[in-house]
């Protein structure tokens, strides 16, 4: 009787374990439905336009275009054949793959199943046609085909690019917008009223042109199907300056700009909207002529090193408008990360360096004797005249060695001066500015004709080894050691690089993470 009870019982505390388990389970399954339910009506009622802005607008094909504006625009609505990631690495985007079959030939393979947004198959031709149009003009993508001598189709998805000289890394320079070979067929290229609405294979498709707007609609028969974007309509505002596109900002109607204007937050205001700050291309320098007999002198030259404070010349002059830089690559390029090549504001090293050195420090000047001659320290700042921020840099950095016991005398020259002296290396020490390439090739700074006349036999065989080598983790090695003999030898020192600010609306969601090669990247996940 006790068994038949004890079975009774456990009969009993299986059936109530089975409907506690299908409660749980139809439980899970309900709130699972309606956290469905729910996140399909959030993403229902999720905003998909996003309004941008160009001033001074002149044409939005950008091969025609030299507004910058208008070129980060048209990043999405035409492709490259070779885009950059984030950090600035070569990815591929038209051009599936790409090597270099000789020093003065690159073969392309391109990508297949594209179509433009009228319908039309991406080809070779394409980018024969828009390689020529480029050697016709004389606009901002330009110089990415000023080596290229030719182009011949192998078939419809293979070109050989033919070049002038070896060009390291030329894959870099493939970053400019591919443009329809057939949708300008039988048109004047400049002045064909095609060019207000030129057809794209990018994510986005123009879809209306106005006067005062044009609208961009999301490109459904895109072919990177692995970014879908949330985005359907953008809304292109243009207006005839700047202030009025910053005033359009600062009352609503504008989700996002971008600057060099580090005044901005003047003009629009700081409440309700979010500030990004990006390090830009332009680099300011010192070229160290090594020929000279001071700066011949790794001492003195590392000594000058030190007695920089760059960020007073960026906050003093500028108003902290610059990012200080260390290396002409340390402006965001995916083979120079966490690394710092700079020798640092420090005096104390600088006395250290010079003493250890042999030098003396007297009557408030740095000298040494050498086969019974004493020396002091004494050098030409070359700058240009007509740059009057430069003129103020330079007149900075002479007070800030001259207190160093460093005799300086600014050359301010004019500009056929200044050219000819640059080109002739006729200076002790330079101001320079240039815009970096995006290219990892640093011949300017260390190949045989190099701004500061340096000369270091393992420097010059990294520069042959990574020309030809592929391999991400080799090329790092050999940059980062190529960073330290920088740091070592300070043949230049970086000064500063340009800053741009995107400003964008607090309604705007999504990885907002621009930078100087694309405003917009991640643009399919923003929304409001």
């Amino acid at each position: 009787m006790k068994s038949n009870w004890i079975k009774y019982v456990f009969v009993i505390f299986i059936i109530i374990i089975l409907v506690f388990a299908i409660y749980i389970i139809r439980r899970d399954e309900t709130e699972k439905q309606q956290e469905e339910a729910y996140t399909a009506s959030n993403q229902d009622s999720r905003v998909k336009e996003i309004k941008l802005g160009i001033a001074n607008f002149d044409t939005i094909n950008p091969i025609l275009s030299n507004n910058k504006n208008v070129q980060n625009i048209t990043k999405l609505i035409y492709e490259p054949l070779v885009n950059l990631t984030s950090d600035y690495k070569a990815e591929p985007c038209l051009a599936t793959e790409w090597a270099k079959e000789s020093d003065n030939s690159y073969l392309i393979k391109l990508r297949e199943n594209v179509r433009w947004s009228d319908g039309q198959s991406f080809t070779a031709q394409d980018v024969k046609f828009t390689i020529d149009r480029l050697k016709d003009t004389n606009t901002i993508y330009s110089a990415n085909v000023q080596d290229v001598t030719g182009i011949d189709i192998v078939d419809d998805y293979t070109v050989r690019i033919n070049l002038s000289k070896e060009v390291p890394f030329f894959e870099y320079n493939l970053t400019f917008p591919i443009l329809s070979s057939s949708y300008y067929q039988g048109e004047d290229f400049a002045t064909t009223s095609k060019n207000s609405s030129p057809v794209g294979t990018g994510e986005f498709k123009i879809t209306d042109v106005q006067s005062s707007y044009i609208t961009l609609s999301k490109n459904t028969s895109w072919w990177n199907k692995e970014k879908d974007s949330i985005l359907e309509t953008i809304t292109v505002n243009l207006y005839s300056s700047v202030g009025e596109l910053y005033n359009s900002f600062k009352i609503g109607n504008l989700d996002f700009i971008a600057t060099d204007n580090n005044n901005v937050q003047d003009y629009i205001g700081t409440i309700g909207y979010g500030l990004k700050e990006m390090k830009g291309r332009e680099h300011t320098f010192l070229a160290l002529n090594t020929s000279n007999y001071f700066l011949g002198k790794q001492e003195v030259r590392r000594a000058i090193s030190y007695c920089i404070d760059k960020e007073n010349i960026t906050s003093s002059i500028f108003n902290s408008k610059y990012f200080t830089s260390s290396f002409s690559l340390d402006y965001g390029n995916w083979l120079y990360q966490d690394q710092d090549a700079s020798s640092g504001y420090n005096v104390d090293q600088a006395k250290q360096v010079l003493l250890d050195n042999g030098w003396t420090y007297r009557n408030s000047y740095w000298q040494k004797t050498e086969n019974s001659r004493t020396q002091r320290i004494s050098l030409n700042l070359l700058v240009r005249a007509s740059d009057s921020s430069k003129v103020a840099v330079a007149e900075n950095i002479k007070g800030q060695l001259e207190n160093q016991g460093i005799r300086i005398n600014v050359v301010k020259a004019s500009d056929e001066q200044y050219n000819n002296a640059i080109n002739e290396r006729d200076y002790d020490i330079a101001l320079c500015s240039m815009t970096l390439s995006p290219s990892p090739d640093l011949d300017i700074f260390f190949g045989t004709s190099n701004l500061a006349n340096y000369s270091n036999e393992e420097v010059t065989n990294i520069m042959n080894e990574v020309k030809n080598t592929t391999d991400e983790n080799a090329l790092k090695e050999r940059y980062a050691r190529l960073a330290e003999i920088y740091k070592t030898d300070v043949p230049y020192i970086s000064l500063y690089n340009n800053k741009y600010i995107a400003a964008y609306s607090s309604s705007l969601v999504g990885d907002i993470n621009p930078n100087w090669f694309n405003l917009f990247y991640g643009i399919e996940g923003w929304y409001k």
